[in-house]
């Protein structure tokens, strides 16, 4: 059982053979459920702003000048890849298509543009700040998972 979105319409998907009375008990419940996930992924620019800083608290402190962006928001027209950066004003834009997944990818992801503040290339020096967030090879993985399982070829940034 389950429930979505597509497009303007919500989708519950149940057994064939359920009463008229289960089908109306599992269609709320299915409701609900779905309710209660969109509620918890709806993440403002200010949630990911705040997110923003917290990680450069934490993994960037001897940058603490130079990653902090002017502006942190998601975007609904990234198809391509999870994440840029526009070191010349500061911007850092998210895919929308990341908000439904793990804290800890969210943070990667968020963390691999801040460091394009300090460092606007994949250089070594790059790679180097990326790498104090522990998780950074098992997100880059899930990343890898998702693109390749959505038939997806994303840029790096």
């Amino acid at each position: 059982m389950s429930a979505y979105r597509d497009g303007e319409r919500i989708v519950v998907l149940i057994p064939d053979q359920f009463s008229r009375a289960e089908e109306t008990e599992w269609v709320a419940r299915m409701l609900a459920r779905l309710e209660a996930r969109e509620e918890r992924i709806r993440r403002t620019d200010d949630e990911l702003h705040a997110r923003a800083r917290r990680l450069i608290a934490r993994y960037l402190p001897d940058h603490a000048r130079t990653a902090v962006p002017e502006s942190v928001r998601w975007v609904n027209n990234q198809n391509g890849r999870w994440g840029s950066c526009t070191p010349a004003d500061r911007s850092i834009r998210i895919s929308h298509r990341i908000q439904e997944m793990p804290d800890w990818v969210i943070d990667y992801v968020l963390l691999h543009e801040l460091a394009h503040l300090v460092v606007p290339s994949h250089s070594t020096a790059f790679w180097n700040l990326v790498a104090r967030y522990p998780k950074a090879e098992r997100a880059r993985g899930y990343l890898e998972g998702v693109s390749a399982a959505a038939g997806l070829v994303m840029a790096e940034d």
